[in-house]
């Protein structure tokens, strides 16, 4: 439980509990550990009332709803018959999604390839000097003409 806390942290939670609670924190911690025990013993005794009432040997973790079906309600046959459809559809949509991945991985490098190209084309187009302005020949114009 305080694996987590160090030696100066629990000795600063225990300085705190006795400014918060005084000459009474004997008391208290009596109280707490109490009520740990009592919730204990009550989990401990509804656990042995369902064993007896089942006719099985059950602990706490078997009290999950999905835990309590899978270990007392289906066999292991039963619980294989509904698992190979689900199966078989969980290692189509595992193979699609991985060639969508390839897929994807693909315009990324065709991306990739046209951005490295871009590139080169705008460093080689920046170092070529640039071409002078073209000179347009003088347009002649027909002063007769209306």
């Amino acid at each position: 439980m305080f694996e987590n806390l160090n030696w100066w942290e629990i000795g600063a939670l225990l300085l705190l509990a006795l400014l918060i609670f005084g000459e009474r924190l004997p008391k208290v911690i009596g109280d707490g550990l109490r009520m740990v025990r009592g919730l204990r013993a009550m989990a401990q005794n509804a656990t042995s009332d369902l064993s007896r009432e089942l006719g099985t040997d059950i602990q706490l973790e078997d009290l999950h709803p999905k835990a309590f079906i899978r270990k007392h309600i289906l066999s292991e046959d039963e619980e294989q018959s509904l698992r190979k459809p689900l199966q078989s559809l969980f290692d189509d949509v595992k193979q699609d999604l991985n060639g969508v991945k390839g897929d994807l991985n693909g315009v990324k490098s065709h991306l990739n390839e046209t951005a490295a190209d871009l590139k080169s084309a705008a460093s080689r187009k920046a170092t070529e000097p640039a071409a002078p302005p073209a000179v347009r020949p003088a347009q002649r114009f027909d002063l007769d003409a209306t």
